[in-house]
């Protein structure tokens, strides 16, 4: 069995800005951070437990109650606030103190110490050439290792897809998952040609991507629907 339902109820996310003390302007980043957060809460009302807020003014947290919409969540985060690079650590298990619905203050327990693992990770790798690089990463306290090592693998691909896309490639891909819609829509807001449109999301390996998505969004519901170990 890969995870017990009783046990693993959260999915506590971590996030920050990557360089942030190198950034001009911090503070209107930190507003336009908040305001992004505001919008994934109201979105996504649903699948969260306490709201998105930011905690330490580079870095912002939240507690979501089922985990299939994570990619879509953080793909909105960081749709918002290019081009800052971002990371997220995603921890997995029990909350033990109270929750606020409001903001993800205060909450604590073993999926925010899941989570602050995922994003340390992330952090003290990035300087390693040897390591795939990654943008998110999970981690759990308990369960399948080797389930969460194919998750981690996946959000790995993910990022090294992101890593080929130009400017334009970014602009015209994130414009279709933004409006959902199909390349005659993206060619006609960029004034552009279809065939330019399929060009792009060829070339920025766009249908690769969002199968990739879609497998972590299953991956990650699958886990909520696990039974019981016995």
């Amino acid at each position: 069995m890969l995870f017990g339902s009783s046990q693993f109820s959260y999915f506590a996310i971590i996030g920050d800005i990557r360089a942030s003390r190198e950034m001009a302007e911090r503070g209107l980043i930190q507003k336009k951070l908040r305001s992004v957060l505001d919008m994934v809460n109201e979105r996504f009302g649903e699948d969260i437990a306490a709201g998105f807020t930011v905690t330490l003014g580079d870095e912002f947290q939240g507690l979501l109650s089922r985990g299939e919409n994570i990619p879509e969540m953080i793909g909105m985060i960081e749709r918002g606030m290019d081009p800052i690079r971002l990371r997220f650590g995603i921890g997995i298990g029990e909350i033990t103190t109270e929750i606020d619905r409001e903001r993800a203050i205060g909450a604590d327990g073993p999926a925010f110490y899941a989570a602050r693992t995922a994003i340390l990770f992330l952090k003290n790798n990035e300087n390693k050439n040897r390591v795939p690089l990654s943008d998110v990463r999970v981690e759990s306290e308990k369960g399948n290792r080797e389930y969460l090592a194919l998750i981690n693998s996946v959000f790995s691909l993910i990022t090294a897809i992101k890593a080929t896309w130009t400017d334009r490639r970014r602009e015209i891909i994130w414009d279709m998952l933004e409006h959902r819609d199909n390349q005659n829509d993206v060619a006609e807001r960029f004034h552009i040609k279809q065939p330019s449109v399929q060009k792009t999301l060829s070339k920025g390996y766009y249908y690769t991507y969002m199968e990739a998505l879609d497998t972590i969004g299953a991956s990650l519901r699958g886990i909520m629907s696990s039974e019981d170990p016995k």
